[in-house]
Order: C-alpha cells, then sequence, then structure tokens
C-alpha cells in the first residue's frame, strides 16, 4: 500500500459530544473558507419540505444497502427514528486527490470506523487522516447547554450525560484538543483554524 502522496490533502474529523459547538464551528469554517471541502452526508431519512439537496444525499434504504455492499461508505449509523446516515467515499476521497482539506463532522463511532478504515490506516495508510476533539470547558457547562435547548426529562438528561461521559473518553485519542470555553467561541475557532492548517499534529487541549 502506497503512503499518502505529498501533493494530496486530507481528512480532518471533528468531534465532540452534543452540544459543544461543533455544529456553529462548522457554520463558520463553511462560511470562511471555500478551499476547504465539506462532503454531503447520505441519508435514507425523507426529504423535508423546502429542504434543498446543499447538504444530503437522499437515498432509499436499497440504494443505501447497495453503496454499502459496493464499499462506498466508509462510515454509517442508524439514528432515533431508524434512518442511516453515512458518509460516502465519493465525497472524500476524490477531493483529497485534489489536494483539498477536507472536513468532516462524525461521532465518535464514526471516527473509529474510519480511523481504522484501510484507506486511513496501517503502517502506511493512502490518505493522510487528522482528527480534532471539541472539549466543553466543563460537564457541568455543557448539562447547562443541553437543557437550554429545549425541556427534556430525567430519562433523557440521564441518557444523555452517560453519552458524553462516553464520548469524552475518545479525546485521548484524537490528534488534537480544543476547549470551547464560555463566551469564546472565536477564540475556539481560530484555535481549529490554526490546526486545520497546521502540518504538525499537537497533544495540549488549548487553554490547559
Amino acid at each position: 500500500m502506497a503512503a499518502p502522496k505529498e501533493n494530496h490533502g486530507k481528512l480532518v474529523l471533528l468531534i465532540g459530544p452534543s452540544g459543544v459547538g461543533k455544529s456553529v464551528i462548522l457554520k463558520r469554517l463553511r462560511e470562511r473558507h471555500t478551499e476547504l471541502h465539506f462532503p454531503k452526508s447520505a441519508t435514507t431519512r425523507p426529504q423535508r419540505t423546502k429542504e434543498g439537496a446543499d447538504l444530503y444525499h437522499f437515498l432509499n434504504d436499497k440504494e443505501f444497502d447497495a453503496l454499502l455492499e459496493q464499499e462506498k461508505i466508509l462510515e454509517h449509523a442508524v439514528v432515533h427514528g431508524g434512518a442511516r446516515y453515512g458518509t460516502l467515499v465519493d465525497e472524500i476521497i476524490p477531493y483529497i486527490e485534489k489536494g483539498k482539506t477536507v472536513i468532516r463532522e462524525v461521532d465518535v463511532q464514526g471516527f473509529e470506523s474510519i480511523k481504522h478504515h484501510t484507506l486511513f490506516s496501517g503502517d502506511e495508510p493512502q490518505y493522510h487522516l487528522e482528527s480534532i476533539f471539541i472539549l466543553p470547558e466543563s460537564k457541568e457547562q455543557l448539562i447547562a447547554h443541553i437543557t437550554k435547548r429545549a425541556p427534556i426529562s430525567k430519562d433523557e438528561l440521564d441518557r444523555r450525560i452517560k453519552s458524553m461521559e462516553h464520548e469524552l473518553n475518545f479525546a485521548p485519542l484524537c490528534d488534537a484538543q480544543v476547549k470551547n470555553e464560555e463566551g469564546k467561541m472565536e477564540e475556539t475557532i481560530r484555535a481549529v483554524e490554526s490546526l486545520i492548517g497546521s502540518q504538525n499534529k499537537p497533544k495540549k487541549a488549548k487553554g490547559k
């Protein structure tokens, strides 16, 4: 297996628990950096009224299964309601080969799947992969953000806290960590921008 070519770009995974601010970071990156590529997700959920096709490839179950069989999906997961979401190989690899930096938000399951995929793993991976974990300032801050969004039951809150604690265990496995401190989103975004453009892989979290 050949090592990544020097003129190739890279895939950067953005990871972190729900409510930590990943969607805001991605939105700002999209607005500021037209040179980056943000892949569409494949999904089997129905297309909503007035919803464009700029963020998703809408597929039926048969089409999704066919792509899985053909190994054209890097990672996928089933979400609430039974709909499936996945990352398409064709939304990632052709852009890396053109020298682009591809930014992809994934959950920890997706991170594990891509990290161990044959395209990105082994002694000589074909393509370059980097990962950035977005940390909350504290668990209490993250819980406050979750409960502020909308009223949720105690059982649902307990489930989300358990999920958050599980996800935070993956932070040390990522190439870099950035702490999203309360009221300092712009600083957080600049730290992510710096890491995306950086050739090294710092391990220390911002603010530590």
